[in-house]
């Protein structure tokens, strides 16, 4: 698997995008899953699939109550 991929996802009339597969196979991407989007008028729109950002919040939750 490569570690990079460049593509071009069209908006839709509804403002829908489709993540291109060769995305969403390097992330494990499926149906129903979730995306947080990020944004930054100057830098740009990001998106991170929800399971990253739920592994490290249980991390941080996890290590808060010890001590």
């Amino acid at each position: 698997m490569k570690d990079k991929f460049v593509g071009i996802a069209k908006v839709g009339e509804k403002g829908q995008i489709v993540i291109p597969k060769e995305a969403r196979d390097m992330f494990d991407i499926k149906p129903g899953d979730s995306v947080i989007v990020l944004c930054d008028k100057q830098k740009g729109i990001a998106l991170l699939k929800a399971d990253a950002v739920e592994d490290l919040s249980d991390k941080v939750f996890s290590k808060r109550g010890k001590k």
